[in-house]
């Protein structure tokens, strides 16, 4: 039988990385750091995604074992807040790829369906 300290550092490396996670997906990781310059502050703008699992195993007669724990996190940017003396406003950002894949995508679907009807 595994004793305590075999049973709960698993235990304890899935509350650590669980704790990086948390770290990593802070506001401060959606919101950049404000830039200023004559008279105007830009705060730039992500989306954040994480995600977090973990394991676990065990086995018989001595054999056997598992374990195993990840996150991961992308970030897109998504635009910035521009702050000038008494007003605020929202410039989105312009995903260039996202339009490429989107009309190429539209393409496809045209030439598929003038295909399919010929």
């Amino acid at each position: 039988m595994p004793d305590q300290q075999e049973t709960s550092e698993p235990i304890d490396r899935i509350h650590r990385a669980a704790a990086d996670a948390r770290q990593a997906m802070r506001a401060q990781t959606a919101y950049g750091e404000p830039v200023t310059k004559n008279g105007v502050t830009v705060v730039p703008a992500a989306r954040t995604r994480g995600g977090f699992g973990g394991g676990g195993g065990e086995g018989d007669g001595g054999k056997g074992s598992g374990s195993g724990i990840g996150y991961g996190m992308s970030s897109r940017p998504v635009g910035a807040f521009v702050i000038t003396d008494d007003e605020v406003s929202w410039k989105p950002a312009v995903d260039v790829n996202f339009i490429f894949a989107l009309g190429c995508a539209v393409a496809a679907l045209y030439f598929l369906f003038a295909w399919l009807t010929d």
